[in-house]
């Protein structure tokens, strides 16, 4: 865990259309919420917002205070402008410093470049950017680390067995099957690939091999005149 994020709200009063005039005047609405309070709605500058944002992202504990009271929160949603590319709306989720959380949090490579692969000419491609863990909020880390130092050779891969995991912080195991022989066929979390080495070569190939069946794909639709209206409205509208 790095520094502490901390960040000033105000107590917001004005709500529905009428916040269109705060984000006219350079100010973000919030929401905070969480397990034993009342949501309260606050505002902030957009600026600061914005920073804050950036450093903690969706993992990162926030260290929030509204009206003196400090609060421990994860950034849980953020309406961005989809053509501006602005922060319209946050929500944060209000959390207890002695309850553990689950949040995703980045991968991240040590040692790309230098590994005895890379300086051969090989290819280094990471398959996995986040991953779900459990730790109390402000025992999150900024990321995951994984050394490739040791990668030689193509076909040589590490996996999240790989990872220094900080004291305190756990992966988050998910079921995803039913039954006896689903248990006995169930991948740890920690079996996940998280980069593998590539001769160029065949990273080239196997990119152009991806592209064409998903150009096949498509021409298949096409030709059975499938799905032409894939929107919620139109999904709903079939199903009635």
């Amino acid at each position: 865990m790095g520094d502490k994020i901390n960040l000033a709200l105000d107590k917001r009063v004005v709500q529905g259309k009428k916040v269109k005039q705060l984000r006219v005047d350079g100010i973000v609405p919030v929401v905070i919420y969480g397990p034993g309070i009342e949501p309260i709605n606050a505002q902030v500058e957009y600026n600061l917002l914005a920073k804050v944002y950036r450093k903690a992202g969706t993992h990162a504990p926030v260290q929030v205070t509204i009206d003196g009271k400090k609060k421990i929160a994860l950034i849980k949603e953020v309406d961005v402008d989809p053509v501006k590319g602005t922060i319209r709306h946050v929500s944060f989720h209000a959390v207890k410093a002695t309850d553990p959380v689950v949040a995703e949090v980045p991968v991240r490579l040590v040692g790309e470049g230098e590994s005895e692969a890379e300086r051969s000419g090989l290819v280094v491609l990471q398959n996995l950017e986040k991953i779900e863990v459990r730790a109390l909020p402000m025992d999150l880390p900024e990321a995951i680390e994984v050394s490739v130092l040791d990668l030689k050779e193509a076909g040589e891969k590490v996996t999240l067995a790989d990872a220094t995991l900080p004291e305190g912080v756990e992966f988050v195991e998910r079921d995803s099957g039913h039954g006896d022989q689903a248990e006995d066929e169930k991948q740890h979390v920690t079996d996940q690939m998280v980069a593998s080495v590539w001769e160029p070569s065949a990273l080239a190939a196997s990119n152009e091999a991806a592209a064409g069946d998903a150009d096949g794909e498509t021409e298949v639709q096409s030709d059975n005149g499938e799905a032409e209206d894939s929107s919620p409205e139109a999904t709903d509208q079939n199903a009635n």
